[in-house]
């Protein structure tokens, strides 16, 4: 937690002002944010110096594993992540490529689950990482990337964690993860709890150590109508002790994952927190 309020102040500090012709706001923004989470001590990284939450980002990562191209199926996975993407997207809502309402297109889940080969056919990226790890296998390429721009045009939205990079050494499991933009103050914990749960979650379901997942931010900013709130208020606080994420034991597949499992799988335990900040969101 001391990281993520490092990399906080870092940006109050040290950022430039750049004008975002996306929102309209300007963002205070550095380049280029290290952070690691401690997956072997179950060191969860959920924000204590503002209320957190942690389902709605699980959720929503099971429905990438699971290929889902529907806000409807993410809706009743337990998040709403996709909803205003799918169907409050103007572009999107006037693309040729839009199939009807909450369809999202080929993004995230569908180029992980079916990246489409150019000669015909697709390629199942994360069967070949479950394969090969449960076998113990790390050919240096145990890469998972949902960012394929010749199909920009056919989703609602270009990924901002991008590619998934997974490692063995000795018997532990590492994941280094890329995002190429972070809204820090709202966006970040979602972020950080995906990465966590998917080395969490992968090294479970292949028999694996879990060691230190790596998360590499290229643009971090924080809004400049978030500035205020961080300065006085979340920077003022003092981090607690770090959570525990509880998964249930009897996930022991890819198929599991992919069938059964539902946001009553997991848990967190030790959350304490400071009171709620609410943040503006830039559209």
């Amino acid at each position: 937690m001391r990281a993520y309020l490092d990399l906080c102040q870092r940006i109050v500090d040290q950022g430039y002002w750049v004008n975002n012709s996306r929102t309209g706001k300007r963002c205070l923004t550095v380049i280029n944010a290290d952070l690691e989470y401690n997956v072997a001590n179950n060191e969860f990284p959920m924000i204590t110096t503002r209320k957190s939450f942690f389902k709605s980002a699980i959720a929503e990562f099971i429905g990438y594993i699971r290929g889902y191209d529907n806000a409807a199926d993410f809706r009743k996975l337990g998040t709403k992540t996709w909803d205003a993407n799918a169907n409050l997207n103007d572009v999107w809502l006037n693309s040729a490529h839009r199939k009807g309402e909450d369809d999202m297109g080929r993004v995230y889940g569908i180029q992980g689950r079916t990246w489409a080969k150019p000669d015909g056919g697709t390629i199942d990226q994360l069967q070949k990482i479950v394969d090969n790890l449960s076998q113990g296998i790390d050919d240096r390429a145990e890469i998972m990337t949902f960012y394929n721009p010749g199909e920009f045009h056919l989703g609602c939205l270009r990924p901002c964690m991008h590619t998934h990079n997974f490692s063995i050494l000795d018997g532990t499991l590492y994941l280094t993860s890329f995002q190429r933009s972070c809204d820090v103050p709202l966006g970040l914990n979602f972020n950080q709890v995906q990465v966590f749960f998917f080395l969490a979650i992968m090294a479970q379901i292949t028999g694996l150590k879990p060691g230190i997942a790596y998360h590499k931010i290229v643009n971090a900013h924080i809004y400049e109508d978030q500035l205020a709130l961080m300065k006085d208020v979340q920077l003022k606080r003092e981090p607690l002790p770090s959570p525990k994420l509880i998964i249930n034991p009897d996930i022991k597949s890819l198929k599991d994952l992919e069938t059964w499992v539902t946001m009553d799988d997991f848990s967190v335990e030790g959350y304490q927190c400071h009171e709620a900040i609410k943040y503006p969101f830039a559209v």
